[in-house]
């Protein structure tokens, strides 16, 4: 069925808007798509974002040649959810991951499916996370051409690992286990074993993604790159050692910081060079003018293996992290660039989220978004031409644990709920974000009706 509904929506052609660039049935001037995902990285960890002390010229750099979003939310709080949401264009109250790691299904139609019936080459390389080999919701089976990298979440926390996935194989890359008496000669060593490092885990993702790059001729292609960095590397070796593992701590090395700290800023800084060499094989390539290329985060900044938000303000004047629905757990830096199209410099203060990358792609490549989407396209606000951005409703998040939780936002208006196995200490939260952008006012007691009508829709997606 999936793949009949991909046909019939495939053949449908947008008409052409007066904001638009081109003939959607012109397969030349189809943009190529590369959108960049960061692991944990906060809205504060950016140069560009008010960060002073971890360097991010490439990124900051991608900022003045293009738009900043100062409010972008990402589909979730923690990674795989997240995920989910950006792939298949919807949010947490429709689409099928909504806290831990599972397949995505065989009937969700992704963002590659749709680009590649006008003609797109796709690829992921780095963390795909929504389903192994074997699985509905293996990414070759589900749009991309080309896979590289780790296919489930829990292999992407080693750094270090002895070999990743490429297209359904293993693909060893020289890192391994050895058992010695003495591991005094390896960075890292529990009792008797150690890793041979011999490749960061990112620094592949980068090379693989340059080849694609550098092989594609003439049909446009959307690679989505999705590293690592920063999250916290918590294998089990690393018990005796923090978990912001880089080969080197770089221009922090003689900071007068913990080593942790040392290490995540290098993580980040690494981050922003691998940016550096996608847009200088753009430029080497000739394809700067034909590329749009969007660099975000899955969720807010975490607080684990050492690493402490606070150090650098990881989430700058917002209020909490990964696993919160707080803004510091969803809203999210993000920068579009596409030379010649999107004003240089520019910044938005547009609401959008990781469920609108879907339609505006699909806008992008002239083919009628899919009907399961719960997205808008945000390709108005892109060319400048924010008269003509349709807007939510609403925007919508869940994460349901042991605890669970749920956010809605109208406009500046956000309401937060947490519910936990004891309805005493459960939490109703009404925040102004035009006035209060650390959310420390709850304004619930003061607007009774605006928290009525924000629970009805919160009970639509209660219990699914």
């Amino acid at each position: 069925m999936k793949n009949y509904i991909i046909l019939f929506v495939g053949i449908c052609v947008f008409a052409v808007k007066s904001y638009a660039y081109q003939d959607p049935k012109n397969k030349s001037n189809k943009p190529n798509i590369i959108y960049i995902l960061a692991d944990d990285l906060g809205y504060g960890d950016l140069g560009c974002y008010g960060q002073s002390e971890v360097f991010t010229p490439n990124i900051d750099k991608l900022a003045s040649e293009g738009m900043k979003f100062s409010r972008h939310y990402a589909g979730a709080t923690v990674c795989a959810p997240s995920r989910n949401s950006l792939i298949t264009g919807q949010h947490m109250g429709n689409t099928t991951i909504k806290s831990i790691e599972k397949p995505i299904l065989a009937e969700d139609i992704t963002v590659a499916e749709m680009l590649k019936t006008v003609g797109y080459q796709t690829a992921v390389i780095g963390k795909w996370g929504l389903g192994t080999v074997g699985t509905t919701g293996y990414a070759n089976s589900q749009g991309f051409d080309y896979s590289f990298g780790y296919y489930d979440q829990i292999r992407a926390h080693n750094y270090y690992p002895d070999y990743l996935m490429e297209n359904g194989e293993r693909y060893p890359i020289g890192n391994k286990v050895i058992y010695v008496t003495d591991s005094s000669n390896y960075a890292v060593g529990i009792g008797s074993a150690a890793i041979e490092k011999n490749v960061y885990s990112n620094d592949l993702f980068t090379e693989k993604a340059l080849d694609f790059i550098g092989e594609i001729a003439g049909e446009p292609f959307f690679l989505y790159l999705a590293y690592t960095i920063p999250h916290a590397n918590n294998e089990s070796f690393l018990i005796n050692q923090h978990g912001m593992e880089v080969p080197n701590s770089g221009d922090y090395a003689e900071k007068d910081w913990p080593d942790a700290k040392k290490s995540g800023a290098a993580m980040i800084s690494r981050l922003d060079s691998y940016v550096g060499q996608i847009m200088a094989k753009l430029k080497e390539k000739g394809l700067d003018d034909e590329t749009l290329v969007i660099f975000t985060s899955d969720n807010g900044p975490h607080q684990e293996g050492g690493w402490k938000l606070n150090f650098f303000d990881s989430n700058g004047d917002l209020r909490g992290m990964k696993r919160d629905l707080y803004e510091g757990g969803i809203r999210v830096p993000f920068i579009a660039r596409w030379q010649g199209k999107i004003g240089a410099g520019s910044t938005t203060d547009q609401p959008v989220a990781f469920w609108d990358f879907l339609p505006t792609a699909c806008e992008l490549a002239g083919v009628t978004a899919p009907t399961s989407t719960d997205g808008i396209s945000y390709l108005p606000t892109l060319m400048g031409k924010s008269n003509m951005q349709r807007q939510h409703d609403y925007l919508y998040w869940e994460f349901d644990t042991s605890i669970k939780r749920q956010a809605i936002m109208k406009g500046d208006w956000k309401l937060v709920r947490i519910e936990s196995s004891n309805p005493s200490t459960d939490v109703i939260e009404l925040f102004d974000l035009s006035n209060d952008i650390g959310e420390n006012v709850n304004l619930a007691s003061k607007y009774p009706e605006k928290v009525n009508g924000f629970m009805h829709i919160l009970e639509k997606y209660r219990d699914q």
